[in-house]
């Protein structure tokens, strides 16, 4: 794919390296040229310095033949400008911002924007991470993130349809780990009864 990173802070050079290192053609834009040392010497992908803001700027880093955008200064108002032009003027339908305020994302989100707001995700793992001690994994979709964690069942979970727990919090049950490191996904339509030293696998998603 040919991808325009605009922005080449910390989240900038992280998500232009692991692009290029994923074969992707990669070009980044930033309004400071010093920005660009922090990409790594193996980078293979084309920098342009210039206001994101600029038509000229954005032309010259072929935003035309982009198939994606993603926009991730630490400027929430300039983030979803140049999305609105690049997705209006210059028809590049998959367009991604990041945004900081957690309550403004769901403003744009309304707009038709495809967002991320990493102060959310930060939030969901240190909670994770703070009152369910144990290795959790995360897997990125789109703009969404499914976050996994598995906890051990309680006691009074003992002998019941793992279905039928009411776990709350916008989680779901997805699969058990036995006592024994067998796993078994979860169905809609048949029983699996909670064993004492299960760990279940809760899933949660974040846009």
């Amino acid at each position: 794919m040919n991808i325009l990173v605009i922005g080449c802070g910390r989240m900038g050079t992280r998500l232009a390296e692991t692009l290029d290192l994923q074969g992707h053609d990669i070009a980044v834009i930033d309004s400071n040229s010093d920005a660009f040392r922090t990409l790594p010497d193996s980078f293979s992908g084309a920098t342009v310095c210039g206001t994101a803001m600029d038509m000229r700027v954005l032309k010259s880093a072929s935003v035309e033949s982009c198939d994606a955008v993603a926009v991730v200064t630490s400027d929430d108002n300039l983030n979803i400008t140049v999305c609105q032009i690049v997705k209006e003027f210059f028809g590049v339908t998959n367009v991604l911002a990041r945004i900081s305020d957690p309550t403004r994302e769901q403003v744009f989100t309304r707009f038709g924007l495809k967002t991320v707001c990493p102060t959310n995700l930060a939030a969901d793992t240190m909670g994770i991470a703070l009152v369910e001690p144990w290795a959790s994994c995360k897997a990125v979709f789109g703009c969404s993130t499914l976050s996994m964690v598995p906890i051990e069942a309680k006691e009074e979970w003992i002998g019941m349809d793992i279905r039928h727990l009411e776990i709350g919090n916008g989680r779901s049950i997805i699969a058990v780990v036995r006592a024994d490191g067998r796993m078994e996904l979860v169905p809609h339509h048949t029983r699996i009864t909670v064993e004492r030293g299960d760990q279940l696998i809760m899933a949660s998603v974040s846009d």
